[in-house]
């Protein structure tokens, strides 16, 4: 898919990936970019950087009737829905329910949300495109964050059944899986010194958002299901199926290093 000319909904758009995507499809000449966000001062600001072509919208993902409300837009029907929006826990065992509750509610049930929301009407018209923004964590998991490397798993676990069962009717549908990316979630947690940031910090480049958008616009065109900023990412993948157990082992090895104390 091309973004010139489509009606786009981006979701956690008033800042980090979010942001630089909706910049992105607006420059690459989308007819229309919904800029949605709990963030309504944030989602404001950033529709107006981009002008005519955006209007900003207050969501929470985590209400179906507000998702639902995102595909009725002023620029018509929505071509491509960009599920982005989600949130950390920063638990392991010890995350409580309600944690658990939340992550689940806007890390897996707000594509499903977005699926019910656009699914029917895309296939009415011939197609449409979701992007999930799902995270490496749901690939490789999460040092860390139980809850974010179960949720993000679940999220991937989503779109592959849409893919699987709507593709024949014209549903594309692809998973943004980066690793580090300099947004203010991993910059609050390197400063709270949070083992989940340590782990993407010592994994790899950390990207700037505009670097990820790019991604995405070239994961789009070529219509791949996993979008990988981070090449490495892919080989991380290979090396977690070609060999379970020796993946499993050199991950604890890697959480051993970071909480060991020297």
């Amino acid at each position: 898919m091309r973004v010139r000319d489509k009606v786009v909904v981006v979701t956690g758009a008033a800042g980090g990936i979010g942001r630089a995507m909706a910049l992105r499809f607006a420059a690459e000449g989308a007819a229309g970019v919904v800029v949605a966000d709990l963030d309504e001062a944030g989602a404001i600001a950033v529709a107006k950087e981009i002008g005519d072509r955006a209007t900003a919208v207050r969501v929470d993902v985590s209400s179906e009737p507000e998702v639902a409300a995102l595909a009725e837009t002023p620029f018509g029907p929505v071509d491509l829905f960009c599920s982005n929006a989600g949130i950390i826990g920063g638990h392991g065992l010890d995350a409580p329910d309600q944690e658990w509750s939340r992550l689940y509610a806007v890390n897996v049930l707000a594509h499903v949300y977005a699926a019910r929301a656009v699914v029917p009407s895309m296939i009415a018209r011939g197609g449409g495109y979701l992007l999930n923004t799902c995270s490496a964590a749901g690939l490789i998991s999460c040092p860390g964050d139980a809850p974010y490397a179960v949720t993000k798993a679940a999220a991937i676990a989503f779109a592959e059944w849409v893919a699987i069962h709507y593709a024949s009717r014209g549903i594309k549908v692809s998973v943004l899986c980066p690793q580090g990316v300099r947004t203010g979630m991993l910059e609050q947690g390197l400063e709270e010194d949070h083992l989940t940031a340590r782990a993407v910090a010592a994994s790899g480049t950390i990207l700037d958002p505009s670097d990820v958008a790019t991604a995405v616009v070239e994961g789009l065109e070529a219509e791949r299901f996993h979008i990988f900023p981070h090449p490495e990412v892919a080989e991380f993948v290979h090396r977690k199926a070609e060999n379970p157990d020796r993946w499993l082992a050199g991950m604890s090895r890697f959480v051993d290093s970071l909480t060991s104390t020297p």
